[in-house]
C-alpha cells in the first residue's frame, strides 16, 4: 500500500548525477519510515517531532489503527545524513515498538 510519489523513487536506479543538498553537499533521499506503536492520544504529534525540528514536511503522514496497534507510515525527502537521526528521534518516541526504514535517491525531474 505505497503509491508513488512525484519526483522521487523508492528502490531506483542509480543516476548518472545524483542530486545534493547545496547546503550540506549530500545527496537527498525519499525515505519511508514504518511504524507499529501503542495507540495513544498524543502519539502522532510527537512522530512529527523529529521531522518539525529539522524543518521537513512529510510528503505523506498515514495511521490506521488495526486493533491495539497503530501502524503509522511518514514518506519524507532528507539529506542522507539525516535518515538514522530521524530514525534514531522516532524509535525513542514513548509507545513505538518497531521501526522499519526504506530509502531510494531522489531523481531530478528533467
Amino acid at each position: 500500500m505505497f503509491d508513488a510519489v512525484p519526483g522521487a523513487l523508492l528502490a531506483a536506479p542509480l543516476p548518472v548525477h545524483p542530486p545534493v543538498c547545496e547546503e550540506e553537499g549530500e545527496r537527498l533521499l525519499s525515505v519511508r519510515y514504518m511504524l507499529r506503536a501503542e495507540p495513544s492520544p498524543g502519539l502522532l504529534p510527537r512522530l512529527l517531532q523529529p521531522l518539525a525540528k529539522r524543518d521537513l514536511t512529510p510528503e505523506r503522514f498515514r495511521a490506521a489503527r488495526e486493533g491495539e496497534v497503530l501502524r503509522v507510515e511518514i514518506l519524507v525527502t532528507l539529506p542522507e545524513g539525516m535518515v538514522h537521526l530521524v530514525a534514531g528521534n522516532l524509535r525513542s518516541v514513548v509507545g513505538v515498538a518497531r521501526i522499519e526504514v526504506e530509502h531510494g535517491r531522489v531523481m531530478r525531474e528533467a
